[in-house]
């Protein structure tokens, strides 16, 4: 936890953030032209059934096993480590060939297994198999640009990756605004875009790659020494950092089921806590695995430890207000950004539920990023794989529980409850295993973060209009009011941050033990 460790996550974190706004330009326009009727359904299961295999394959698994041998391969000189990038690529390349081909022509099936609630309806059943056919080859390209950007990581070349998914944003704009008012079925075009999207990710990486001389020729090379090892380690790593995406993937299975509306409302209540997730938690976790590997590789077990409370104390520091703000301010943020057009006050509502359901996930959801490396880096991918069982047999459990009784609200509740779950597991066995043992001053910590966030919650409270004036205000008064509450909540939060003397810059500084 260095000050270089801190300017690296911060250079991510602006890269992300520029990512995520584009992709709320992106939901903006999705929402104004779609709403959250049939076609935006459709389109948000075609589009999540690859983006789920990416999660899963390549920011997921792939890179959570390529990083530690990675590492552990430049240690042995530039041979070694160019043969294994040819041999992981080659043979991730001809894998994901055979994947894409079967996912292109068993799309209806696909459909029927992912969305179950469809085949009742074979309009919805027809349309969702065509935009997969489309969509599908995204895992393709995006996995190869997880792999790419895994190496650029690994030397400590953090923008690029982090601002390669602005392309996919672009595209997704470009094509709702000029390619689908075109089309006979005009949902189309965002199949498209995803398409377009995932092949521009991949390229644009590439030169980076040359720059450094690590775009050897590909070869297959099941059978080396580097490809094996990170098959052993990403075989169950596929489960253990990614059952918060199944857990996601299974609440767009059930809500197939609810009225129509109901994906979509989940989808951008998601999107909503994926903003800081991503920009935040998502950062934080691609800078300290590598790291973390790197301490294990070198038997610095102190260090090892202290990466990880260095990292827990920002997730404390950020994550607590962003949650505070997504749930209180739900109902005006779904509002100012997507009810226009065609995205009703029902639905600003419907997805507010949601939205205030996940908030309650959001730190857990952030902690498993932070934790999860923790085991990866020291290349135990079981210990996640058992945590990982219990949380999504947890999250079925809860699910049909709690959608009887709250419908697409109770499915977002259970994947919170299970996130929660899941991150409490993660920590337990860290402990346990005396990987990470918290340094002093932790209960003073605490407390100063609970006075602070009760005073960010009290301006909110106090200043946040009623509810009838965000209906009838128009988007520019929304957008107003709302940037008014976010940038006064965040003033009020570091000025007693400042006043409780939270030495924000101890924690960009190397901490002494």
């Amino acid at each position: 936890m260095s000050e270089k460790l801190f300017k690296s996550t911060a250079v991510v974190s602006v890269m992300t953030f520029l990512s995520r706004i584009l992709g709320f330009i992106r939901d903006i326009v999705i929402a104004r032209m779609f709403g959250a009727g049939l076609g935006a359904d459709v389109f948000f299961v075609a589009f999540k059934i690859p983006n789920f295999l990416r999660r899963l394959f390549a920011e997921g698994a792939f890179s959570q096993a390529f990083i530690p041998v990675l590492a552990e391969f430049k240690e042995h000189g530039d041979k070694p480590l160019k043969d294994l990038i040819a041999q992981t690529s080659g043979t991730l390349a001809v894998i994901l060939t055979m994947i894409t081909a079967i996912g292109m022509i068993a799309a209806p099936v696909i459909i029927m297994v992912f969305a179950p609630g469809f085949i009742e309806d074979p309009v919805k059943a027809d349309l969702a198999a065509d935009l997969l056919t489309i969509t599908f080859p995204y895992i393709f390209f995006i996995s190869l640009t997880a792999l790419a950007g895994s190496i650029l990581n690994s030397f400590g070349k953090f923008a690029i990756p982090a601002f390669t998914p602005v392309f996919l944003n672009i595209s997704l704009i470009s094509t709702a605004i000029w390619l689908s008012p075109n089309l006979s079925e005009p949902v189309t075009g965002l199949a498209w875009g995803v398409f377009i999207g995932g092949l521009v990710q991949f390229i644009f990486q590439l030169p980076f790659l040359i720059k450094l001389g690590l775009l050897p020729w590909p070869k297959w090379g099941w059978k080396s020494e580097g490809v094996r090892k990170i098959t052993r380690l990403m075989i169950p790593a596929m489960f253990g950092v990614s059952v918060a995406q199944i857990n996601l993937l299974l609440d767009t299975l059930l809500a197939s089921f609810l009225v129509t509306g109901s994906i979509s409302w989940l989808y951008y209540s998601d999107r909503l806590v994926e903003f800081p997730l991503g920009v935040f938690g998502i950062a934080l976790s691609t800078v300290i695995l590598p790291s973390l590997s790197r301490k294990h590789a070198a038997k610095s077990t102190e260090e090892f430890s202290d990466t990880i409370d260095w990292a827990l104390r920002w997730v404390f520091l950020i994550g607590t207000p962003a949650a505070i703000g997504l749930i209180y301010l739900a109902e005006p943020l779904l509002m100012t950004l997507f009810q226009y057009g065609e995205f009703t006050v029902m639905d600003s509502h419907k997805a507010s539920l949601s939205l205030m359901a996940y908030g309650l996930g959001l730190l857990p959801f952030i902690f498993i990023k932070v934790l999860a490396p923790g085991y990866y880096a020291r290349q135990d991918t079981k210990t996640p794989v058992k945590i990982g069982i219990i949380a999504m047999i947890s999250n079925m459990a809860l699910n049909v529980v709690l959608m009887i009784y709250l419908d697409h609200v109770g499915l977002a509740l259970a994947t919170a409850l299970s996130a929660m779950l899941n991150a409490g597991l993660l920590y337990h066995g860290l402990r346990k295993r005396s990987v990470y043992t918290p340094n002093s001053g932790w209960g003073k910590f605490s407390l100063k973060l609970l006075i602070a966030n009760s005073g960010l919650f009290v301006f909110l409270l106090l200043l946040n209009p009623q509810h009838n004036e965000w209906v009838i205000w128009d988007a520019w008064q929304r957008a107003g009011h709302l940037f008014g509450l976010i940038v006064g909540a965040a003033v009020t939060y570091f000025t007693f941050l400042l006043v409780l003397r939270i030495n924000l810059k101890s924690l960009v500084r190397p901490i002494m033990r």
